[in-house]
């Protein structure tokens, strides 16, 4: 009696067909992340402030504060953060004294500690995002 055999000439052409698939397909995938990374600062650089940014501070107890503002919302409800943002920028947009290279400034840093989950700054992040700002800038407290 004769053992049956399996035929592993169809499979190997799909597998062939599969790997050139892949071949084809894998370089058009995107790698690249752009980020701007700062250079190292020289100790005698003084930066000078722009009184127009907008900081938004996550503090340690997860609320919310934009520059001097207080009240700006939490971590888990960052609406009033957002709309006070939305009403800057539309401060900004009708007043043109707010132009940078013929541009609104609508760019915000967020400053959380190293305490704060990543979740919790990405949460935060996305609400200012759909503020209209753009570029956002993070920030990180207590380096040492």
């Amino acid at each position: 009696m004769n053992q049956p055999e399996i035929n592993v000439t169809p499979l190997i052409d799909v597998l062939l067909v599969l790997l050139i698939i892949f071949m084809v397909i894998t370089p058009m995938k995107p790698t690249a992340l752009d980020a701007n990374i700062p250079s190292e600062p020289k100790i005698n650089d003084i930066a000078d402030v722009n009184p127009n940014a907008l900081v938004l501070i996550v503090k340690a107890d997860q609320t919310l504060q934009l520059n001097q503002l207080e009240g700006m919302g939490t971590v888990s409800d960052p609406q009033t953060a957002v709309e006070t943002l939305k009403k800057i920028f539309k401060l900004r947009t009708d007043n043109l004294a707010f132009e940078a290279d013929g541009k609104i400034v609508r760019s915000v840093f967020i400053k959380a500690p190293k305490t704060i989950s990543y979740g919790n700054v990405a949460k935060v992040v996305d609400a200012v995002k759909s503020s209209g700002a753009g570029p956002i800038g993070l920030q990180i407290d207590q380096l040492d």
